[in-house]
């Protein structure tokens, strides 16, 4: 049986937390969990995110309570790009319908665990590492300028992550009526942890790192003391940090 928790946090710097968080186990065993890093204004990125969250999850509940609740894997694709879609015109259609909403927008990274596979679907730059009990790796690619600079040769990975302008993103929910939706699929078994978090942590963290917490924690003091570790280097941003284990 899986294990699931989330945590967010305001951080050491911010005034508000924008970024919204959801996740859950299913009567029949499927884990599932939402992230996400609203932006755009003073309350505009809580409520994108916040709307993102409540869509996408709606989206999973009808699903999971349907007879569809073990679909093959390209019907869970569906499900997933289909959600994070709906959540993207309504994030759209609000922004154009409130003016003080204008321009508001959310990075969303979502899992869905099911038969020994995980599901990720993103876009912008909050993050999932899958960890085994061999290694730790990033298996979402940043939507993000400093990540087409470096996939280009024009940056290396070093000064990516000190580079002035890493936070600029090329993908988020609702600034477009849709949105393009990157999605992969993984083996999860054997003792397998699944990270997803906003950038306010993975900024602070390297990838060994996360390896060294989840062979010491797990569950939710794995969160908290990864959040704890973003703190610790500064907690400029929100940290958010959503966690299945098998």
């Amino acid at each position: 049986m899986f294990k699931v928790c989330h945590k967010t946090d305001i951080g050491l710097v911010r005034e508000t937390n924008q970024d919204t968080c959801e996740s859950g186990l299913t009567s029949s065993g499927i884990a599932w969990a939402v992230v996400c890093d609203g932006m755009g204004g003073a309350n505009g990125g809580n409520v994108a995110s916040s709307i993102a969250v409540e869509t996408i999850v709606r989206q999973y509940h009808t699903f999971f309570q349907s007879d569809q609740s073990h679909a093959d894997d390209s019907a869970v694709r569906n499900l997933m790009v289909s959600a994070i879609h709906q959540a993207s015109t309504a994030i759209f259609e609000r922004s154009h319908a409130e003016k003080s909403l204008s321009g508001m927008g959310t990075t969303v990274v979502s899992a869905i665990v099911s038969n020994s596979v995980a599901h990720i679907a993103h876009a912008g730059d909050s993050r999932a590492y899958l960890i085994t009990p061999d290694s730790a790796k990033q298996v979402t690619t940043d939507h993000s300028m400093v990540q087409e600079l470096v996939d280009s040769g024009n940056l290396t990975e070093q000064e990516a992550k000190v580079h002035p302008q890493k936070n600029i993103i090329t993908r988020a929910l609702g600034i477009e009526p849709s949105v393009m939706v990157d999605y992969n699929e993984f083996p999860f078994e054997g003792r397998s942890v699944l990270v997803l978090c906003t950038d306010g942590l993975s900024n602070y963290i390297e990838t060994n790192e996360l390896y060294t917490f989840s062979q010491k924690y797990g569950g939710q003091e794995l969160a908290e003391q990864l959040i704890g570790k973003a703190k610790d280097g500064g907690g400029s941003d929100n940290i958010t940090v959503a966690i299945v284990e098998d």
